[in-house]
């Protein structure tokens, strides 16, 4: 199938970069699937919000951060993606616990800059492989902790082109979900510790990250956690009594190393890799009774 067309209607004028027809595979961690009828690098959030609410409203909005759980379809997605480039990567402290991030910036930046801050509490962030925006709308979280315990407020930008600043109580977190609404862009976010000494974050953090070295396949093309643990279950204990370490479907795979982790060995179509998480569901439903769901997020159009 080819990819789709760039859009028929004339896009908004902006100061950031509009790209027609833009690859997508290089951008997420699987490698595989189709383009963005346009990729949009905002300047800044007003240039976000100018753009999104002179955007015919017809045409689906997607966000876009460091492209680690997520499918592209191999379709591609028939709309506008919105990624934040460096102007959105900045993380500030603004008092003796708490941090103002740009929506682009990385898990590892930002719990960096809070431990060199003596801010203790993010240092599970280190362990996620994202953005700020993709983990406040995820309710990311590892190690024990989730976003909802850190966050004071989001900022947003509303597919109506509005600029919003959203406390927590409004997001309506609950186990890897928020209730942002489809098309909104988190451009910041304020995240809130304790005080703590950094060489005690500092070692923390490193032992997450031999944590995560030591049990997930980090050096492979993959998406992260594939499923969500179903309450009082591991997602990975599930896959692995069901005998799906190791499946292969074409060139996806179940990691040996981590059976909630999916691959693509070198020749997965997005395909290939959704089909391969949808067996691994359909097994586990047959051997122990439990739906696992998609924790990966996938979207665009199916070929």
């Amino acid at each position: 199938m080819s990819p789709p067309s760039p859009l028929a209607a004339p896009l908004p004028a902006v100061r950031g970069k509009l790209t027609p027809d833009a690859p997508l595979a290089p951008l997420v961690w699987f490698k595989a699937g189709g383009p963005a009828g346009w990729l949009f690098e905002p300047k800044d959030a007003d240039d976000l919000s100018a753009f999104l609410r002179d955007l015919d409203p017809a045409i689906p909005v997607m966000a876009l951060g460091l492209g680690s759980n997520l499918i592209v379809r191999d379709g591609g997605f028939p709309g506008v993606v919105v990624r934040l480039g460096k102007a959105f990567a900045t993380v500030a402290a603004v008092d003796a616990t708490t941090l103002r991030c740009g929506g682009g910036a990385s898990g590892i930046l930002v719990s960096s800059t809070a431990r060199d801050a003596g801010i203790a509490g993010l240092e599970f962030l280190r362990s996620i492989p994202g953005t700020v925006g993709g983990f406040v709308r995820m309710n990311g979280g590892a190690y024990g902790s989730e976003v909802k315990d850190i966050l004071v407020e989001a900022e947003v930008v509303l597919r109506s082109g509005e600029r919003r600043t959203l406390p927590l109580a409004d997001l309506g977190y609950s186990y890897r979900h928020s209730a942002l609404p489809a098309g909104a862009v988190v451009t910041g976010a304020t995240f809130r510790g304790r005080p703590g000494d950094p060489q005690a974050i500092q070692a923390e953090m490193d032992r997450i990250s031999a944590s995560r070295e030591a049990s997930q396949p980090l050096r492979s093309r993959t998406g992260g956690s594939t499923f969500k643990n179903p309450e009082g279950h591991k997602a990975w204990q599930l896959v692995d009594a069901a005998g799906c370490r190791g499946l292969t479907v074409g060139g996806a795979q179940v990691s040996e190393k981590h059976t909630n982790f999916l691959i693509n060995t070198g020749t997965a179509t997005s395909a290939d890799i959704e089909a391969l998480g949808e067996e691994v569901r359909r097994r586990v439903k047959a051997n122990s009774g439990i739906d696992l769901q998609w924790e990966i997020q996938r979207v665009g159009v199916e070929t």
